[in-house]
């Protein structure tokens, strides 16, 4: 069998490219994307990082009150998928396929749709 193993050049000079995209991304996301779109960006990912330490805990420590898991975690998808809704109705490169919608009329379904959310993770929370 032939040496696949990639050389410490390959490894470096591929390493390099890598940080050099994932820098042209980032000053790129900050010059133009919008203050709110960032702002709905950062309550995503504090979301996902919710949901995996909720998730971990379940797997981990206890799943006892298993209702309460339910609640809280299908909370937190749910809320992750309206906020995610939101933010392609309120993104300026997606304005054109919601020609009907206002964002102030999106953020109003958001609310509405986020009380019935709540109403129903306090349900299961019991």
């Amino acid at each position: 069998m032939a040496n696949t193993k990639p050389s410490a050049k390959t490894v470096d000079t591929s390493a390099s490219a890598l940080q050099s995209s994932l820098n042209t991304l980032v000053q790129n996301y900050r010059a133009t994307t919008l203050t709110r779109t960032k702002l709905i960006d950062c309550f995503l990912l504090v979301l996902v990082a919710s949901g995996v330490l909720q998730f971990a805990y379940r797997i981990l420590i206890t799943g006892y009150p298993l209702n309460a898991f339910f609640g809280s975690f299908g909370g937190t998808v749910g809320q992750f998928v309206l906020l995610a809704g939101l933010r392609a109705q309120t993104a300026p490169d997606t304005i054109g396929e919601f020609k009907g919608t206002s964002q102030e009329r999106a953020f109003a379904e958001f609310c509405a749709a986020s009380i019935v959310l709540h109403l129903f993770m306090y349900n299961f929370l019991g």
